[in-house]
């Protein structure tokens, strides 16, 4: 964690296919880029910012968002995301996030993320497995 501190980026970007669309996602009635796939790709930016920086056998998981959509994007257009590292505190990663596509800014909010040891998370999250016949 010691590589990780206030000012780092990272980014994330992508073209709007009929895939990441409000109507294909459920997210909505309108054929332009959903709310989902904008925080996924600002998810991406944090994970790009700082994932790389962690010990092997470490990672990052997000745990919160406040994000605002602010403008709509049409399908065929380029989507850019950008995350920056705003404070750490242990284990926990606090970024500002921002999305723009080819005309303007549309969306901003905060994102937190939390660097975790995989193989034991994993370990919890297989003790809360069932056997498939228990489903």
């Amino acid at each position: 964690m010691e590589h990780i501190h206030p000012g780092i980026t990272g980014e994330s970007a992508a073209t709007v296919t009929p895939a990441l669309t409000a109507t294909h996602l459920g997210s909505g009635g309108v054929e332009v880029f959903s709310t989902p796939s904008m925080v996924s790709l600002m998810e991406r930016a944090a994970v790009a910012a700082i994932d790389h920086l962690l010990p092997e056998g470490q990672a990052s998981v997000g745990t919160a968002l406040d994000i605002r959509h602010l403008a709509a994007t049409p399908l065929g257009h380029s989507v850019r995301a950008e995350a920056e590292v705003t404070a750490v505190d242990g284990r926990k990663v606090s970024f500002t996030v921002r999305a723009w596509d080819e005309d303007e800014l549309i969306g901003e909010g905060t994102h937190t993320r939390y660097v975790i040891d995989v193989a034991r998370f994993l370990e919890r999250v297989q003790s809360k497995a069932r056997p498939a016949a228990d489903v």
